[in-house]
Parts: C-alpha cells; structure tokens; sequence
C-alpha cells in the first residue's frame, strides 16, 4: 500500500474524503525546483500549464499547504516574492517562469496584486509557529505597504486607486468605480494584521503604526463606501459616489472586521437572498438579480471562485457564524463535487470558476476552454482548506499549543496524523459502546478546547500518548 504522505481526514461522506486525497496527490505537480536563470530558490509554486508563477495563486495556497508544510514549504514558497522585491519595496504579481523577470501588461502596468502578505504570514505563524521568521520579514512587509501607499494612495480621498484586475476580477461589471471596496478593504486586512505581527514581536511602536493606518481607512470605508438604505459596500466613482453594483467584493470589509455588529448582520443575510448571493453554489460574483448576472458564469460576472468563497467563509468566522460558515462550505463542496462527478458520465476534474445555478464549470470570456483544469492553487482552499477547518471544524494555533474542535454535528469524523511542527497529532470522534468518544494522540502537550453543538464547550490539557474522552461525561 502507498503511503499517505499527508494528514487524512475521516468524514461520513467519503466523496468528500476522496476528492480531499486526490487534492493533496494533483498538488505534487505544483511545486518546483527553481533555476540558476530564474533564481526561484530551492522551492516555488506554479499552476503546471502556467508561464509564470502568480503572487495571489501562492497566498491562497498557502492557506492550505500550511497543513503538509513538510513537502510543500509554504515558507521557501513565498520567499521566493520577497527575493524579487525592489529598493522602492515593489513586488509584483508575476514573475516569467524561465527568466525570473516581472510580468507587467496594460491594463496592470505595476503590476499590482491584492496586498495580502500580512494575512497569509499571520496564519503561517500559527501554523507554524516561527516567530524568527516574522522579525526577519518584517522590514520586507514594510517596505512592501510603504511601495502600495506610495504608488496606488490618493492622497486627496485618502482611498486606493488601482487598475480593475488588480482586483483579480478584471471582468467584473464595475464600471465607473475608480476606488474599489475590495483593493481598500484588503489594505485594511493588511494594515490589521501587520499591527497583529508588531504584538507578536511585542514591538509596540511597529503595533501602534498600523493599527493608526487600519482605523483611518477602515473610518473612510465605513463613512463612504457603506449604503445604509441597501446595506451594502459598493465602489466609489471619481467624486466619491457610489457605483451601485453588488459584487462579492463587498465581503472584503468583512473580513477586514470593518462593520459593526448591526452592519455586519445586514450584509450577511444577503449571502442567503436567493436573489443576490444564496444560490446553489455560494458565493456568485455578482449578485443574482444584477442585469449583468449570467447563469453560465461568464467570468466575474456570475461565477462562483473558490478562492471568493473561502474569502466570505473566513469573513463569516470574524463575526462567530461558524454553523453558516459550515453550511456553506458543505454546499459549495458539493457543487465541487457535483461537477467532479458529471451526471453524463464524462470524466470529471477540478475548475477555476463554478457556474453558479447549476452544476458545471463557468465560463470564462464566453467559453469553458478559458477556465483552468485542476487549477489547484486557489479550488485546494475548498477541497483541503474549508474541509479541515470548516466541515470537520478544526483551529490550530501552533504558539498557543491550542486545537478548537467545533463540533457542529455528532458524526464519525477527525484528523490523523496531521504534523504541528514536532508534534504529531490525531483527534477523532466515533460512537462506541459506552456513547460518543473522542479518541486523541499526540507526541507533546497541548490544549484542546471542544466545543460540541453550541452546547458543551470545555479546554483540557492533551497529554502526551493516547488518551480518550467521553462527550457525556464533558
């Protein structure tokens, strides 16, 4: 038998656990060996039928690689931008395989990309655990916010100005927008977890800096961009009015913890409108009753990335809606799944872009021959990602010594032998004769919080070696 190179997953639906796998196999034709004439490194991470490797394509992976960080190397992976980054800060969003040099076209011409950095170097910290690595990045992340402030701020509004694929959804329907909601949200997202990576390095000064930047831009986007009467972000024209189009970008601020509790209830019930973003497949790119919606997807203009999805989950998170959170991953795993399995028999594989009322693949610039097979570095965050966190329900935070188990329905389901650093660990659940018991080892302390159906919740230290527990007993 061949070794399962990466933690397995127990789930009552084996559907889920299969495409899971196969996910985790696929993914070892992503990760190369760099080059004397593209100076990648020892390691970077490219779609396989792609001329360049793509800085938003490699944040959105590592969401998910940081769960086998021992064959992909989420760290050599993203080091790869900060080699390339220029003496204004500058790091652009692609690089050309063979050469190594920036990819630049007109309508990016910095070659700009969602300024994520921060996020992604937060979670791999608590994946990971590597405090030595953020103090040596740090400089690097700064200069890289000092470069976007610089280029893409207008001082006037105190907004971002960038082009529309900047965005990465250069086929949207937004025209008019000169100051978009979700490139200003992202910078908030930025500016929010850089202050987090100064209280991480106990650098107070670095913390208070961009915690100052974060507040500033999350009072603009709050007061400009928020519509009470639709209670909805929209982009803003040149004069600072609204460009009335619903877009999934709007769950940016979400995630940026930018609305209120009022506000924030207001904007998430509308991703359960079947008229706007509620349908089969969560979430559309463009609401559902906009004229410029189309049912076979057509790009931005309806189609539903997962890379968008896991975006508005995780967003979901910030306000505790962790059973809406699990509801949709479950239904948009599905949709996965369905177009993975075609009814017609044909033979099935894994899409950039979903259409969104039916199952299938969307298409892109009016056909499906544009939308990428097995384009894993963005559909792994649903087939790996939403799985592990969302519908089997597990937090990992390596410096904390902590694993949250939400437990969202008494199922047989878990993780084995899933690698925190030196620690292996392995926590399943299952029905034996003396009722519901969770089974746990570990190879070194840590704590786990379970939380079971919002009605036990309790923290207890894990041992080193096997132990078990009864729910009951909880």
């Amino acid at each position: 038998m061949v070794k399962k190179d990466f933690p397995l997953v127990h789930y009552y639906d084996q559907d889920f656990v299969d495409i899971y796998e196969r996910s985790w196999v696929w993914l070892t034709d992503f990760l190369n060996k760099g080059t004397a004439e593209n100076n990648f490194g020892p390691f970077y991470f490219k779609y396989p039928e792609g001329s360049a490797i793509n800085l938003y394509e490699t944040f959105m992976a590592s969401f998910f690689l940081v769960y086998n960080s021992r064959n992909f190397p989420v760290s050599n992976i993203l080091d790869v931008f900060y080699a390339k980054q220029e003496e204004n800060g500058a790091i652009r969003c692609e690089y050309d395989d063979v050469t190594g040099k920036p990819v630049f076209s007109k309508d990016n011409p910095e070659g700009l990309c969602p300024p994520l950095f921060a996020w992604v170097e937060y979670n791999l910290y608590h994946k990971v655990g590597a405090k030595k690595r953020i103090k040596e990045i740090m400089p690097r992340l700064e200069n890289y916010y000092e470069w976007i402030e610089s280029t893409c701020k207008d001082e006037e509004s105190g907004f971002y100005k960038v082009p529309l694929s900047a965005t990465m959804m250069p086929d949207a329907p937004r025209k008019d927008a000169v100051f978009y909601v979700d490139f200003n949200a992202q910078m908030a997202v930025n500016s929010l977890y850089m202050a987090a990576l100064g209280d991480v390095l106990n650098d107070k000064e670095l913390s208070f800096k961009y915690k100052k930047k974060y507040f500033s831009l999350k009072t603009r986007i709050s007061s400009k961009m928020w519509d009470r009467d639709d209670n909805f972000y929209y982009d803003l024209d040149e004069d600072l009015n609204p460009v009335k189009v619903k877009t999934i970008a709007a769950y940016w601020p979400l995630l940026a913890e930018i609305p209120n509790e009022e506000r924030a209830e207001a904007i998430i019930a509308h991703l359960r409108d079947p008229e706007l973003f509620g349908g089969p497949n969560p979430f559309p790119t463009v609401a559902i009753n906009e004229p410029s919606f189309k049912k076979e997807g057509d790009g931005s203009n309806g189609s539903v990335y997962p890379a968008l999805t896991f975006m508005v989950i995780k967003a979901l998170e910030k306000y505790g809606k962790y059973e809406m959170s699990r509801e949709m991953s479950i239904k948009h795993i599905y949709s996965v799944l369905d177009t993975f399995h075609p009814v017609s028999g044909k033979k099935g594989t894994l899409w950039e872009a979903y259409a969104p009322l039916s199952e299938g693949p969307a298409t892109i610039g009016g056909s499906v021959e544009n939308n990428r097979k097995l384009y894993l570095g963005c559909t792994g965050l649903s087939t790996i990602a939403l799985m592990i966190e969302n519908v089997i329900g597990l937090y990992i935070s390596l410096p904390r010594k902590t694993v949250d188990w939400i437990v969202p329905i008494l199922e047989v389901m878990g993780i084995e032998d899933l690698n925190l650093k030196r620690n292996k660990i392995t926590i399943l659940s299952n029905k034996s004769g003396r009722g519901w018991e969770i089974r746990l080892e570990s190879e070194k302390l840590y704590y786990f919080t379970i939380d079971i159906l919002g009605e036990k919740k309790k923290t207890l230290p894990i041992p080193s070696g096997k132990c078990s527990m009864l729910i009951d007993k909880l």
